[in-house]
């Protein structure tokens, strides 16, 4: 296996250290790009173990940053542990996505969107008694309480996916030669 190189340990470190800021200055409006990086990280990032570290340590970053100035609660369950494993998922997911255009980029980030959103709130459900009655009405409630999260993080989604795909597409095309870009640690 080869080695990461400078450019791309800076392009991993960049995309990481923007996630975390942007997760801690927009937290209050929950308008995060960690799941989109999770997407783009499973799609367009060769090394398997830097596509799943990348969402991960962002997400796990901003935590540390939350609780240590206490901006939020930064640690504060299974939960928690829950949302990281959908990143891991999502990281996944991406794997799939062969062909980045307007059409799959947008259908995956809106897969990515429902998917964190359905799991996440079952987690809720689930793990949380006595927030939500342990039958159906009680988790058609919950997914209804995460309905307005889920408007934001659709929105969150699609333009940080954009961005991140939109940004590589353009770099691919204009930046780097097809040879450089193909013998890096991206697809």
């Amino acid at each position: 296996m080869k080695s990461i190189n400078t450019r791309q340990l800076v392009l991993v470190a960049g995309l990481m250290f923007l996630a975390v800021i942007i997760r801690v200055i927009l937290y209050p409006f929950n308008f995060s790009p960690v799941i989109a990086i999770a997407l783009f990280s499973g799609a367009v990032v060769k090394d398997k173990k830097i596509a799943f570290l990348l969402p991960l340590l962002a997400m796990f970053l901003s935590d540390v940053i939350f609780e240590v100035f206490n901006i939020a609660e930064g640690f504060w369950g299974w939960g928690q542990l829950v949302g990281y494993a959908i990143l891991i998922g999502i990281t996944f997911f991406g794997s799939f996505l062969k062909k980045i255009s307007v059409v799959s980029v947008t259908t995956f980030s809106v897969a990515s969107s429902i998917i964190f959103f359905f799991l996440s709130n079952s987690s809720v459900w689930l793990l949380y008694n006595g927030m939500y009655a342990n039958t159906f009405e009680g988790f058609t409630a919950c997914l209804a309480a995460g309905l307005p999260f889920l408007k934001i993080n659709l929105l969150a989604d699609l333009f940080y996916s954009s961005l991140l795909f939109g940004s590589f597409a353009y770099f691919t095309k204009n930046a780097f030669s097809v040879t450089e870009a193909k013998g890096s640690f991206l697809k």
